[in-house]
């Protein structure tokens, strides 16, 4: 895609139809996002109720990520083979049946099953609501609609995190109501993603966007290595930031602000949720600027900073957690809104569902790998409340793939500012929409 490319006449579409497929992929991803956190909440009833063990509740997530590193691939490439919506229909129903499956949960061997199959189907389900936002916002306004997009899914998981506050009357009953919720919810998701995938379909056959199939070519693996250097840049930073961010926050966090930083369970639990609260509202607002105004790498090049300078102020101050957590949640806000529209502007429509794919197989291989060495990592160091400082080779191995993480998106800044960029530092001529 050259610099300042514009999309095909048959990819204009309507402006107001455009936000309406917008509102129902944001309402698909957040009920799935709402199914995948509503594990965590239930998990004390599952051992009292259930006689689960920790391992076995452990697994019921576990098993979500694993398949993945090897199917994301695969989905990205039907997404080009089929098109995004109707791969959106097909995985929001087997969602579905997961989060059916998961809700009747007896015995813990359907459970399991509901937890696999939900797993690889939301995955799928991911990237095609993002490539199919793409098309249809390749007219302008990717990054706010995609950021508008992450802020639901933010809203799904902060209202699975907060359930048992919100919906204290369904947790009165064990554990099967909060799950059944979950279910009603990605059921929600499913009706969302139908009615997309019936939009879509019609704009399709009236000409507002290019048919499914127009550009389906047979996948070769010799395809991946002829992706741009910049896609290869900003593959690594997606990749590194993700090794970094969720294992921390989603992982550590807590455990490591009760015994290091002396807060009570209820305050490391607070500082943690702030970061996924803000960039509710942060994401659309870096997004809007991201459209207004270009320097996109720049933008995600000060972002990625902010991250070694966490660890820096965790590892070696006593500063106040909120520092550290302001600087986490600017980056959280900042790179999510504007890494995924920026990677659409360096691929070829054609090839985005390949592209986003594998960046998505990557980045679960990562998320195992980044898990298990930090865990080791602290037991090695003997981290705990009676020994805080076991925690310091954690805080330096996530400092130092930060760096890298920032080095990946210096190299792509340097490339787009120059002669061979794709846009992502200008700001990029619009199509005007048909009305």
């Amino acid at each position: 895609m050259s610099k300042g490319s514009e999309p095909a006449p048959a990819q204009r579409v309507c402006a107001a139809g455009r936000w309406w497929v917008l509102a129902l992929l944001s309402l698909a991803i957040a009920g799935s996002y709402y199914e995948y956190d509503a594990i965590a909440p239930v998990a004390g009833f599952l051992r009292v109720e259930r006689g689960f063990s920790q391992e076995q509740i452990g697994m019921l997530n576990a098993v979500f990520s694993l398949p993945n590193i090897a199917l994301a691939l695969l989905g990205g490439v039907l997404i080009d083979r089929l098109g995004p919506a109707r791969v959106a229909v097909w995985t929001a129903a087997l969602c579905l049946l997961g989060a059916i499956l998961t809700a009747v949960g007896v015995p813990y061997e359907v459970m399991m099953l509901g937890r696999l199959i939900f797993g690889v189907a939301e995955e799928a389900l991911f990237i095609a609501l993002l490539a199919g936002l793409a098309q249809w916002f390749a007219g302008g306004a990717t990054a706010l609609a995609m950021a508008l997009f992450f802020s639901f899914a933010r809203i799904g998981s902060y209202a699975a995190d907060t359930s048992p506050d919100w919906g204290e009357f369904i947790y009165r009953h064990g554990w099967q109501p909060p799950l059944s919720l979950a279910a009603v919810l990605t059921g929600a998701s499913f009706v969302a993603a139908l009615l997309y995938g019936l939009i879509d379909r019609r704009a399709r056959a009236a000409g507002r966007l290019a048919p499914a199939r127009a550009h389906a070519e047979r996948f070769r693996i010799a395809d991946l290595v002829r992706f741009d250097l910049s896609y290869w840049y900003i593959l690594a930073l997606n990749v590194l930031f993700a090794a970094v961010f969720f294992p921390f926050r989603s992982t550590f966090a807590i455990e490591y602000f009760q015994d290091a930083k002396g807060l009570t369970l209820r305050q490391a639990g607070l500082a943690n949720s702030w970061v996924f609260f803000a960039a509710i509202f942060a994401t659309p607002l870096f997004g809007y600027l991201a459209d207004r105004f270009g320097r996109r790498s720049l933008m995600m090049m000060i972002a990625t900073l902010t991250m070694p300078l966490v660890f820096l102020i965790l590892g070696t101050t006593d500063w106040s957690l909120w520092i550290s957590t302001a600087l986490m949640g600017v980056s959280f806000s900042v790179v999510p809104a504007v890494i995924w529209p920026a990677t659409a502007m360096l691929v070829e429509p054609r090839r985005l569902g390949t592209a986003l794919g594998l960046i998505n197989m990557l980045q679960n291989l990562l998320l195992a790998a980044s898990n298990l060495a930090a865990g080791w990592l602290a037991d090695w160091g003997h981290a705990g409340a009676a020994h805080p400082q076991g925690y310091d080779p954690m805080l330096w191995y996530f400092g130092l793939l930060s760096l890298v993480a920032f080095a990946s998106v210096a190299l792509l800044w340097q490339r787009e500012s120059g002669p061979r960029g794709h846009g992502l530092e200008t700001l990029r001529t619009l199509t005007p929409l048909s009305k």
